[in-house]
């Protein structure tokens, strides 16, 4: 029974090595898996920005050409709407500076 024991233990050790080999290379699969979905996702919301982008570029054109009807003068209707983005360009950045000052990198509930 004792000459056992060793042979036992190396075999233990053998298949523990090669469990342990397994289950790397299905954490390395299933990661790569994960990171191509995310990659491919990442680009897709890359293209949908863009065409967000080029849609408000048309939609503010159509705008600024509706409003030279209005007021009679295609160079005003574009400082008009110029203004009124700029407006929210400078209140959406004030809001967001606002926000990130309120707030740390620094963790505040784990061990410091």
């Amino acid at each position: 029974m004792p000459e056992n024991v060793p042979k036992l233990l190396g075999e233990a050790l053998r298949e523990s090595v090669d469990l342990a080999r397994k289950e790397f290379t299905l954490f390395r699969t299933e990661m790569s898996d994960n990171m191509r979905t995310i990659a491919m996702g990442l680009v897709m919301v890359i293209a949908a920005a863009v065409f967000a982008i080029l849609a408000l570029i048309w939609l503010t054109q159509a705008l600024v050409d509706w409003l030279a009807t209005v007021v009679g003068s295609h160079a005003l209707a574009a400082l008009i709407i110029g203004g009124a983005l700029a407006v929210v360009a400078v209140g959406l950045g004030l809001y967001g500076r606002s926000a990130m000052s309120k707030t740390s990198l620094a963790p505040t509930r784990t061990a410091r």
